[in-house]
């Protein structure tokens, strides 16, 4: 037996379009900054083109707009899937769109006209801060009321990341940015000095947690089951790594600020637990790696499962170097070099890019309705051109960043630096060539991406199916949990 009720998966194509629209963007400024860094005189000595006024719009396009837009739309449709129900307080969500695409446009006008706080990830000033509050909970309001009216009992593994994910970064958002507006275009934060570091780190690694990590591990764990067809390698893992991952990540931000005038034990206690959340880290990205035992002969026809296996492999690489760099003998090393720049685009173009795409690709033709994307070959142009410019990009890194290291702690048996400070500029320019290159690959990828999507809509226009209904089916009695829904 079957309702007539359907899902709501127009809010789900809006975020899903958005989506490919800001990774253009996003990437397009990343891509205009690595080129400044080869070749400086490209600012025009235009102030508001300086690498220093563009570099937060690239991160906020790049985080919030690109993957902001990704993860709100995949939640809004998994937890339909998942709970068997209709989204809860559909014009709320319509307006939580809109809400989040305007907050992504004033945050990137204001940022390279100075309007900004200077803190990491939490650039924007306090009256843009005030709507995302609003708009999140607006957010965390239709997810969990959608999981209140769900049909299923159980609440899958994916809807919990998304939960933790939701009230985490609100969390963050609003204890970090509390400040005293002065006037509608500046404010001051109410924490001071090593306080407002370690605030400020509180809230930027748990943005890499919660945000670029539990969101997209929620990602993931509804996706590469629907991809790989067969069901979760091991659910009970996945809760345990679930409960282990909210537990630690907390308290490892204060590696971000080693040998700095934070106190020594708050340094050794963030270290201490970077290393520990390695193994919920591996754990996760080892379940949906053998998820697909059984399933590998998919990898060669399916781009969309390429993107998600390559995207589990980063995950493990890039948490697994994470760790290592947060041991402090390590960290002498890599502190303030492109090493740290090459694992941070480890995680972010290999780890939360690739889960993203591959997962779009997956959800796009079932949510407009499609037997298939417009273009097989265009998905598989576009997986070879973002795995080969993220290589460009992580290598070049490493090499410069242990170029740098090297060469900044050499000293002459005087006690003397051996190298002067642009010596080693000098030494690493040719590696931000390929740095920029990589960044060119990636973005040239994102246009064939929002093509493929762009011609896969326009199909489905064209055959007047925006896009066809699929019933919500009635709920199975004392079902089991499952992580393959029951409609696609």
């Amino acid at each position: 037996m079957q309702t007539t009720e359907t899902y709501n998966d127009h809010v789900v194509r809006l975020f899903l379009l958005a989506s490919a629209v800001w990774g253009i963007v996003g990437m397009l400024v990343g891509m205009y900054l690595a080129a400044e860094l080869a070749w400086p005189a490209l600012n025009f000595d235009i102030p508001f083109l300086t690498f220093s006024k563009l570099r937060p719009d690239h991160t906020f396009g790049v985080i919030f707009g690109f993957g902001g837009s990704a993860l709100m739309g995949t939640c809004y449709y998994s937890a339909q899937r998942t709970g068997h129900t209709r989204l809860a307080w559909g014009g709320l969500a319509t307006f939580t769109f809109w809400g989040w695409q305007l907050i992504c446009v004033l945050a990137m006008v204001s940022m390279p006209l100075g309007l900004t706080q200077s803190k990491e990830y939490a650039e924007p000033e306090w009256w843009i801060d005030i709507f995302i509050a609003v708009v999140w909970v607006s957010f965390g309001a239709v997810f969990f009321a959608t999981l209140a009216r769900r049909r299923i009992q159980h609440i899958y593994v994916s809807n919990w990341y998304y939960g933790a994910f939701i009230i985490a970064v609100g969390l963050l958002h609003i204890v970090n940015n509390l400040a005293v507006p002065v006037s509608m275009f500046k404010s001051y934060p109410i924490y001071s000095g090593v306080v407002d570091a370690m605030v400020q780190w509180w809230y930027g690694h748990n943005a890499v947690a919660f945000f670029l990590t539990a969101g997209f591990l929620g990602m993931m764990y509804y996706f590469v089951p629907r991809q790989a067809q067969q069901p979760l390698w091991s659910y009970r893992f996945s809760i345990v790594n679930f409960w282990a991952l909210i537990s630690v990540y907390m308290w490892a931000g204060a590696h971000h600020l080693m040998y700095t005038a934070l106190p020594d034990w708050v340094q050794s206690v963030g270290m201490a637990f970077s290393l520990v959340l390695l193994m919920p880290s591996w754990g996760s990205a080892a379940n949906g790696l053998l998820t697909f035992n059984g399933s590998w002969h998919r990898l060669k026809d399916d781009p969309a499962a390429k993107f998600m296996v390559l995207s589990l492999v980063f995950y493990a690489a890039s948490t697994f170097e994470g760790s290592m760099m947060a041991i402090k003998t390590v960290n002498s090393l890599s502190h303030y070099t492109d090493w740290t720049i090459a694992h941070v685009h480890s995680g972010s173009l290999g780890w939360v890019a690739m889960i993203t795409i591959g997962s779009l690709y997956a959800m796009a033709p079932r949510a407009l309705g499609r037997p298939a994307m417009h273009s097989h070959n265009g998905m598989e142009l576009h997986f070879w051109l973002h795995l080969s410019g993220t290589l460009f990009y992580v290598i070049s890194m490493w090499a410069a960043g242990v170029t740098e290291g090297m060469m900044w702690r050499a000293t002459n048996p005087d006690g003397g630096l051996t190298y002067s400070f642009i010596d080693s500029l000098i030494a690493i320019k040719p590696l931000y060539i390929f740095r920029w290159f990589g960044g060119v690959l990636i973005w040239l990828g994102m246009w064939v991406m929002a093509w493929n999507l762009w011609y896969t809509a326009a199909d489905a226009r064209r055959k007047i199916i925006l896009p066809i209904p699929v019933p919500i089916p009635e709920p199975i009695p004392h079902q089991t949990p499952a992580p393959l829904p029951a409609a696609s």
